[in-house]
């Protein structure tokens, strides 16, 4: 694995990680969990299954490197502009649409926690934090972007510091602030706010594409 760091596709990898996640199902899920257990170890459950879940997308997009660097543009360009239409499609939904939705969330990840309470042992609370984020972070959009980054710049260590970091840094808003936030920002902005970054990554990967089969 190329083990050199860029600082500014780190930052990038962040910030887009950073916007996708907060209105991301596991951000619901956080919280949820936040309220059955204590937050620090629900943080680090949380936080192991999206480290295991980064090293898996940055191999995947190590392995779509290997290809020649036209079909690696175009792929990532397709997987950028595809996130940034789900992200703003779901973001142009109605707030009680939205609210329904997140309302279903919290169901589904009660459902998984099931009678556990605040007294359970530690490891267990990490573990149920971890299998919860683990099942529901399982080929979603920032893994997917992820991946895509990791194949269009060739730099998987630097992607996933930048992605795993994105992550936990959401994951722990949710645990500490995450009813705060629900109750103040709309969450349907923010996933407007992430697709129009996604498209604009995915044009300029698109220029690149052409770029790169127009020169000799």
């Amino acid at each position: 694995m190329n083990l050199t760091f860029d600082l500014g596709i780190a930052a990038t990898t962040f910030f887009v990680i950073f916007l996708a996640e907060l209105p991301d199902k596991s951000f619901i899920a956080s919280l949820v969990l936040a309220t059955r257990f204590r937050h620090l170890y629900v943080w680090i459950g949380v936080s192991a299954a999206f480290f295991i879940q980064c090293v898996i997308a940055v191999a995947a997009g190590g392995f779509i490197a290997l290809l020649p660097q036209e079909p690696v543009l175009a792929v990532t360009a397709l997987f950028f502009l595809a996130g940034s239409f789900i992200l703003i499609r779901s973001g142009l939904k109605s707030r009680a649409e939205e609210a329904a939705d997140e309302a279903e969330e919290e169901s589904e990840v009660l459902a998984k926690v099931g009678t556990a309470t605040a007294t359970d042992s530690v490891r267990r609370t990490i573990v149920t934090s971890f299998l919860v984020i683990f099942a529901a972070e399982w080929g979603d959009l920032t893994q997917i972007f992820a991946a895509a980054q990791a194949a269009k710049t060739g730099q998987p260590f630097t992607v996933f510091v930048g992605a795993w970091l994105g992550l936990i840094t959401v994951a722990g808003i949710a645990v500490v602030l995450g009813r705060w936030l629900q109750a103040r920002i709309p969450l349907s902005r923010v996933r407007i706010a992430s697709g129009l970054v996604l498209l604009a990554l995915a044009m300029w990967t698109a220029v690149e594409f052409f770029q790169a089969i127009s020169t000799p």
